[in-house]
């Protein structure tokens, strides 16, 4: 099954991200800490690149309907302890 993520821009450390995962579709509101992309990526990652490899990580955990509509990226930690050293190795490729 296709998967698609489109990540948006909305403000500055806010992101609407729309998934498309067969027939369903879903929308979700993203905050970014100022310095997080950089922290587990580098200085060539972006707020985006760490969005969608976030939503990437998530989707094979969960379907598009259960992610939350609206949370701090950092959140996903509290579910998915993996997730920010998974998201250094992912972002360092």
């Amino acid at each position: 099954m296709r998967t698609d993520i489109e990540v948006t821009e909305e403000d500055q450390g806010s992101y609407l991200v729309q998934v498309g995962e067969g027939r369903s579709k879903t929308t979700h509101r993203v905050a970014v800490p100022p310095g997080l992309a950089y922290r587990l990526g580098g200085g060539s990652v972006s707020d985006v690149a760490l969005v969608e490899e976030s939503f990437r990580f998530l989707l094979e955990h969960e379907p598009n309907t259960s992610i939350l509509r609206r949370f701090s990226i950092e959140q996903i930690g509290d579910y998915f302890p993996q997730w920010e050293s998974e998201m250094t190795r992912r972002l360092a490729k």
